[in-house]
């Protein structure tokens, strides 16, 4: 009976938008893998606050979602322009080390113009991502893999149309949270 009482609140809390990083990895850990195919597609991502460095940087860029064609093309950043038309970012053009060290600076509305103002810089027409199964956290599961950095996105299934997101960054000391929902 605690089985399933521990289940149906992992799930409840699963829906939520804050929690604690031990949370968000318990919750990880009883979430079930997703596999490849179950990606495809375009999705609605929005983050998860866990007190993380990255909390609000996302959001403030306009971040949109991802978007999944196959397992080898992925576009890992989309974002939407001021008429909700939908642009991929070279994840390698964002200067993520530096966004940290000033993420107080960027959580502004400020932030969004500057990406649609550099949008012709940033964008690229290219998929920068894969995706494979890979092990994380003892569970073979849909794991994307960005093509030029060392940052690896792994999914758990929340609901048929609701992915956990875990990005594990190189150099971060705990995993940032997200999730994407089927558009």
């Amino acid at each position: 009976m605690s089985d399933v009482r521990d289940a149906n609140v992992s799930r409840e809390r699963a829906y939520q938008n804050r929690m604690s990083q031990q949370e968000a990895l318990a919750l990880c850990d009883t979430l079930p893998s997703v596999d490849i195919e179950t990606l495809t597609g375009l999705w609605r991502g929005s983050e998860v606050s866990t007190n993380h460095p990255m909390d609000g940087l996302l959001a403030a860029c306009g971040w949109y979602g991802k978007e999944f064609i196959d397992r080898d093309h992925v576009h890992p950043l989309q974002f939407a322009d001021r008429r909700g038309v939908l642009f991929a970012i070279d994840p390698q053009r964002l200067p993520l080390s530096i966004g940290l060290k000033l993420r107080f600076l960027l959580r502004t509305p400020l932030t969004r113009r500057a990406v649609l103002l550099l949008r012709i810089l940033l964008q690229t027409r290219r998929t920068r991502a894969r995706v494979r199964m890979l092990e994380y956290r003892g569970k073979l599961s849909a794991t994307m893999i960005y093509d030029n950095l060392p940052i690896y996105d792994t999914f758990r299934l929340i609901d048929h149309n609701t992915l956990l997101g875990i990005m594990d960054y190189k150099g971060m000391e705990q995993p940032f949270f997200f999730k994407l929902r089927r558009v």
